[in-house]
């Protein structure tokens, strides 16, 4: 789907094929090759199987699908990673069910955002994962289409938590809502030695791979 929609080429493409890439793509570059033997080929790894890979012994990893086709794609994704495993069901759900029983949850939000509810189920999910697990740690995937969208999710987000990093990659100005002009990374409680990498990684995709108008912007919520 992403060869017909024109997302490769513009993207993970453009990345293998880059001299001047900095080294903080350089374990997704290895991944990305590892899968097609060596080579750029066309096969790319998505975030369930990079993080799978990844795992240690004391690692476990849980993967959450709704839609029966993209359960058992993802079930057979995982079957080859011992610390991982595919489970049907809301992962919303499971997220908060599952922090705070024993070591350290990060928790990934990447939801298709077809739902009306998805942005208030993020801010809800969030609080009740650290409520349950102060510690944690969760990474929130978003699209940026608008302004007047995002700013009322981080407005949200502030009243959860004072520990937000936002890492903004806009590849086009923010001027037709129906279009996916970009996206955003929302971390919360991540650690501060990240963030030189992410201002890092941010600032050459919208160099790179932007167009004109782009603009890439890492920073920090104001106090709940």
């Amino acid at each position: 789907m992403s060869r017909r929609s024109g997302e490769a080429e513009a993207g993970i493409f453009r990345l293998l094929a880059a001299e001047d890439a900095p080294a903080v793509f350089a374990p997704l570059v290895a991944r990305v090759r590892a899968l097609n033997g060596g080579r750029d080929g066309p096969l790319y790894p998505g975030s369930p199987v990079l993080i799978a890979a990844s795992l240690g012994q004391d690692d476990r990893y849980t993967a959450c699908e709704l839609r029966d086709d993209d359960f058992e794609l993802l079930r057979r994704s995982l079957g080859p990673y011992p610390f991982a495993q595919a489970v049907k069901s809301d992962g919303f759900e499971t997220a908060t069910g599952k922090a705070g029983r024993g070591g350290r949850a990060v928790v990934l939000i990447d939801p298709p955002f077809e739902r009306p509810d998805d942005y208030a189920r993020i801010v809800t999910t969030t609080r009740a994962v650290r409520e349950r697990d102060p510690r944690a740690v969760l990474a929130i995937w978003t699209p940026l289409k608008d302004l007047e969208t995002f700013d009322a999710f981080i407005r949200a987000m502030e009243t959860v938590t004072d520990d937000t990093l936002v890492a903004e990659v806009r590849l086009r100005p923010l001027l037709d809502p129906m279009k996916m002009n970009g996206s955003a990374m929302v971390l919360v409680g991540a650690p501060a030695a990240v963030e030189p990498a992410i201002v890092e990684a941010t600032r050459w995709i919208v160099a790179r791979l932007g167009q004109a108008g782009g603009r890439d912007r890492v920073w920090r919520t104001a106090t709940a």
